[in-house]
């Protein structure tokens, strides 16, 4: 019988996961130096990370290890500067998703795509704090990126982005789910990886 607690091998592979999760993610995150390419981040990186995520799905089990990975990408953010509200959408969508994920007894495709879509709305979290604490977030932004950067990214950002977010986030996660599935089953799967 298999036991519920996380093992040392557990907390590894969320380690390894997450590593690789970032490492996609913050490469594309890289678009939003350009203003009006900041939009894109929402079709892109649940797209992107996908593969990752849904190789790291295969290693999961039990229920706390997407809560994990949620909580440290919280963490992360927030050492970046990006106020507290990203901590608090990645460790709600990290928990929520887990959830979700043990639903489906983390093997439904069904529920790994709104598990997925789920942690994957975390990211809004990032772009919050220009809507929510416009004045004194946008003035940080301000003084590191310069007055072009501000008005572009509020230009290509309004704050309506953050509900269409969850519908553009829901499209890509989709994708970015059967493209990870397929690239284990072509990929992964034969050199015995997944």
């Amino acid at each position: 019988m298999q036991s519920n607690k996380l093992n040392a091998k557990d907390l590894i592979n969320v380690g390894i996961y997450t590593a690789i999760y970032l490492v996609v993610f913050f490469a594309v995150g890289m678009l939003n130096a350009i203003p009006i390419l900041y939009p894109l981040e929402y079709i892109l990186s649940p797209i992107v990370t996908g593969v990752p995520f849904m190789l790291f799905l295969t290693k999961v089990e039990k229920f706390g290890m997407v809560s994990i990975m949620g909580t440290i990408l919280a963490l992360f953010w927030y050492l970046m500067g990006y106020t507290y509200i990203p901590t608090i959408t990645y460790i709600l969508t990290g928990v929520l998703s887990d959830l979700v994920f043990s639903l489906g007894k983390y093997k439904s495709f069904k529920f790994d795509i709104i598990g997925y879509w789920i942690f994957s709305c975390g990211m809004l979290g990032c772009a919050a704090p220009m809507w929510l604490m416009s004045s004194t977030y946008m003035e940080q932004v301000r003084k590191t990126m310069g007055d072009e950067y501000v008005v572009g990214i509020s230009k290509y950002m309004p704050s309506w982005m953050g509900f269409a977010g969850i519908g553009i986030i829901l499209v890509s996660s989709v994708i970015g789910t059967l493209l990870g599935r397929k690239m284990l089953k072509k990929h992964f799967e034969r050199a015995g990886i997944a």
